[in-house]
C-alpha cells in the first residue's frame, strides 16, 4: 500500500496537488481518501490510479458535491492490484466494510425472501430471509413474496419432499425413532424418516427442484412423461394419473412464465434510470429463454460518481446476492472496466433489445415512484401504504382513497354468546385505539344477521353522537346476508352514501357490493385482496382474543354453572364437546356419561328435565 499525506492541511489546492501527482502509481488499483481527523471518507477504483485521482484535483467543471469531497481530503492511500476486476472486487469489499460517507449508498433496506435448499441429509426446501454460510443453496432474492409462495406450492404439488424439522441422520433413522406423519398419507412426502425413501431417490427430487428454480421445466416434464409411460405399460393407471397431475401443474406454471425465446439461452439484463441523486438499477434474470426473476435496487450518488461506476457496483451487488449468475450481461451502455471476463452485449435491436427495454421500463417506474414519494413527503413505508390504498380505490371503484377503513366480524362460543368485533385501519395501518368490541344486547339466540346489524348501528350511531368522521370503506366479514343486514343499520341512521360497504364472502374470497347481483373477483394473490384479507384476519383474531378475555373474567353467564355439582372446567368441556347448551340439553344420558361420568351426567339430566 502506498500513502500520500497532503500538507499543509488548510491550504490544499490544485497547484499543490499538481506538484506531487507524479508520485502517484500508474497501475490499476483502489484509492482511499481520508479527512483531517483520519476518518476514511471515500474509496474508488481506477484503471490508472494517477489519472483517476488527478481528475479530482485538476478538473474545472466539478459539482459542488465533488468540490466538498476534495476540500476535505487530507490523506490518500493507494493499493495496487493485478487486474481491473480485482480493483472492482476490492473496492466493493472495502465500501461494505467501512461505509465511507461520500460513497454510493444502497437505499433498499428491505429483507427480500430466498428459497433455500438446506444442507441436511434429506434437505428441506423453504422460504427464508436470512442467508447463512452453512453450505445450503439459496435461490433469489425474490422481490415478490407471491412468486416465492407460488414456487413453493408448485414444488409441493410436483416433488414429494419432507417439511418436518426432524433430525434425519442415519443413526436416528436406524433406531426407528420416528413414525410417518399426515404429509406421508397425503402423498406430499415419501417418509425417508422410516427408510421408505433412499438418499439417492430423495436427491433426485432435490435436483428437480434446482432445475425448476432455474427455469428448466422441460427436463422435469420429460422425466415425468417417461415415468408415466412406464406406469401405463404396467397397467398402473392410478399412479399414472398422479403423474399426470404433476405434469399439468408444471405445464400450467410454465405457460404463465414470461418466455422470451427458447433459443436465447442464459443472460442477466441490467438497465438504469435516475431521479435526482438516486440511481435505480433494474435486473432481469433469463434462464433457458425464460425470465425467472426480476427486481430493482436504488443507490444514492453522493459525489456524482459516473453511471458506469454505479452500474458496476449494482451488478456486483446483484451477483453477490444471487446463487448463480450468467457470463452474458446485457447493458444499455459499456462499463469502463471490471467485467473483462464477461460477455458484454449492448443490443440495438431484436429480442435482447426487447429485454433491455423491459428492464428500463421497470427502472423508470421505480424512479417515478421515488419522485411521487418525494412530492408527497412520505417515508418509504408510508408511500407503500399510499400506493396500496390508491390500488384499493381503483380496484373497488371508490370515490375517495380509503384512508380510513373499518371491518366487522361476528363470533360466538360454541353456538352461545354472540358478540361482534370491529377493527379500524388508518392510512393502511391498524389504529388499535379505535378497535371496538360489542356484547350483543338486542338479539335473542344465534342470529348472525341481526347481530351484525346491531353492531354496525351502535358503531355509527356513536360516531354521529361524538362528531367523528366516518370511514370511506367498511368491510363486512360475510356474504350478502351480513352485508344487507349492515346496510339496513346504515340506512336507518340516514348514512347511505356516506361510506362504501362491501362484504367479503368466506372461503371463496369474493367481494360483494350492496345491491349487486354479481361479486367482484379480484386475483387471488393481488395486493388489494391480500390487504382486505389481512384486515379480515385482524378483526377475526381480535374478536377471538376479546371473547377469550371476557370468558376468563366470567362475564358470560353460563347456564351450566347454575347446576349444583358442575364446575367451570366441566362446563367448558361439555360446551367444547357438544358445541352448545341446547345440544347438551338434548343429549342422551349415555352420551353425557361418556363425557363426564355417571354421577355428573345424572345431575345434568335431572336439571334439564325439570
Amino acid at each position: 500500500m502506498l500513502s500520500l499525506t497532503l500538507h499543509p492541511i488548510h491550504t490544499l489546492d490544485r497547484n499543490t496537488f499538481i506538484s506531487i501527482q507524479q508520485t502517484l502509481p500508474n497501475e490499476p488499483g483502489i484509492y482511499k481518501y481520508y479527512a483531517a481527523n483520519g476518518k476514511l471518507i471515500y474509496i474508488g477504483k481506477a484503471k490508472q490510479l494517477r489519472k483517476r485521482v488527478s481528475s479530482y484535483f485538476t478538473a474545472k467543471d466539478q459539482t459542488l458535491k465533488t468540490k466538498e469531497l476534495v476540500r476535505q481530503i487530507k490523506k490518500i492511500d493507494f493499493t495496487i492490484v493485478p487486474s481491473e476486476h480485482d480493483a472492482l472486487l476490492l473496492e466493493n469489499a472495502l465500501i461494505k466494510q467501512f461505509k465511507p460517507r461520500f460513497n454510493i449508498e444502497l437505499k433498499d433496506d428491505k429483507t427480500y425472501p430466498f428459497i433455500v435448499i438446506k444442507n441436511e441429509p434429506f434437505p428441506r426446501v423453504f422460504l427464508t430471509r436470512r442467508k447463512i454460510n452453512d453450505g445450503s443453496i439459496y435461490f433469489g432474492p425474490y422481490t415478490s413474496i407471491h412468486v416465492v409462495r407460488d414456487l413453493l406450492e408448485l414444488i409441493k404439488q410436483t416433488i414429494p419432499l419432507r417439511t418436518c424439522h426432524l433430525n434425519l441422520s442415519d443413526a436416528a433413522i436406524q433406531k426407528k425413532k420416528y413414525k410417518v406423519c399426515l404429509e406421508y398419507h397425503l402423498g406430499n412426502c415419501k417418509a425417508p424418516c422410516v427408510s421408505n425413501q433412499s438418499t439417492e431417490e430423495y436427491r433426485t427430487g432435490i435436483d428437480q427442484v434446482k432445475h425448476l428454480l432455474k427455469g428448466n421445466l422441460s427436463g422435469i416434464i420429460q422425466d415425468y412423461k417417461s415415468a408415466q409411460k412406464q406406469l401405463v405399460e404396467a397397467l398402473k393407471f392410478e399412479k399414472a394419473a398422479l403423474i399426470q397431475h404433476k405434469i399439468n401443474a408444471l405445464q400450467q406454471y410454465k405457460s404463465k412464465s414470461t418466455v422470451v425465446s427458447t433459443h436465447i439461452g442464459d443472460m442477466d439484463v441490467f438497465a438504469y434510470a435516475t431521479e435526482g441523486d438516486i440511481v435505480i438499477i433494474s435486473f432481469l434474470i433469463v434462464r433457458n429463454g425464460t425470465i425467472i426473476n426480476s427486481g430493482t435496487s436504488a443507490y444514492k450518488n453522493k459525489v456524482d460518481d459516473s453511471i458506469q461506476d454505479i452500474l458496476s457496483q449494482g451488478i456486483l451487488h446483484f451477483q453477490e446476492t444471487q446463487q448463480d449468475h450468467s457470463q452474458t450481461i446485457i447493458l444499455p451502455i459499456p462499463i469502463e472496466f471490471g467485467f473483462e471476463d464477461f460477455k458484454i452485449i449492448i443490443p440495438k435491436s431484436g429480442e435482447k433489445k426487447k429485454l433491455l427495454d423491459m428492464a428500463l421500463t421497470n427502472a423508470t417506474y421505480r424512479a417515478t415512484q421515488i419522485r411521487k414519494r418525494k412530492m408527497l413527503h412520505l417515508s418509504d413505508e408510508a408511500f407503500d401504504k399510499y400506493e396500496l390504498l390508491e390500488k384499493v380505490k381503483s380496484d373497488l371503484k371508490l370515490r375517495e382513497t380509503p384512508s380510513h377503513i373499518e371491518c366487522f366480524d361476528n363470533s360466538n362460543f360454541h353456538g352461545e354468546y354472540p358478540i361482534s368485533a370491529m377493527v379500524c385501519f388508518k392510512d393502511g395501518i391498524p389504529s388499535k385505539k379505535d378497535y371496538r368490541f360489542y356484547h350483543v344486547k338486542t338479539v335473542q339466540g344465534i342470529n348472525d344477521f341481526a347481530t351484525m346489524k346491531e353492531a354496525v348501528h351502535r358503531r355509527y350511531n356513536g360516531l354521529i353522537r361524538d362528531g367523528i368522521p366516518f370511514p370511506q370503506l367498511v368491510i363486512i366479514d360475510g356474504g350478502k346476508g351480513q352485508l344487507n343486514a349492515a346496510m339496513e343499520a346504515v340506512q336507518e341512521l340516514g348514512l347511505e352514501g356516506k361510506m362504501t360497504l362491501i362484504g367479503l364472502a368466506k372461503n371463496v374470497e369474493e367481494v360483494f357490493f350492496y345491491g349487486d347481483q354479481e361479486s367482484l373477483k379480484l386475483p387471488y394473490n393481488s395486493d388489494v385482496l391480500l390487504f382486505i384479507r389481512s384486515i379480515r384476519d385482524e378483526v377475526h383474531n381480535y374478536g377471538i382474543n376479546q371473547h377469550r378475555k371476557t370468558r376468563s373474567k366470567g362475564t358470560f353467564k353460563n347456564v351450566l354453572l347454575d347446576i349444583d355439582g358442575i364446575g367451570p372446567k366441566t362446563a367448558e368441556e361439555l360446551l367444547i364437546h357438544f358445541k352448545s347448551v341446547n345440544n347438551i340439553r338434548k343429549a342422551s344420558i349415555e352420551d353425557l356419561k361418556e363425557k363426564v361420568g355417571e354421577k355428573k351426567a345424572q345431575i345434568i339430566a335431572d336439571y334439564f328435565s325439570k
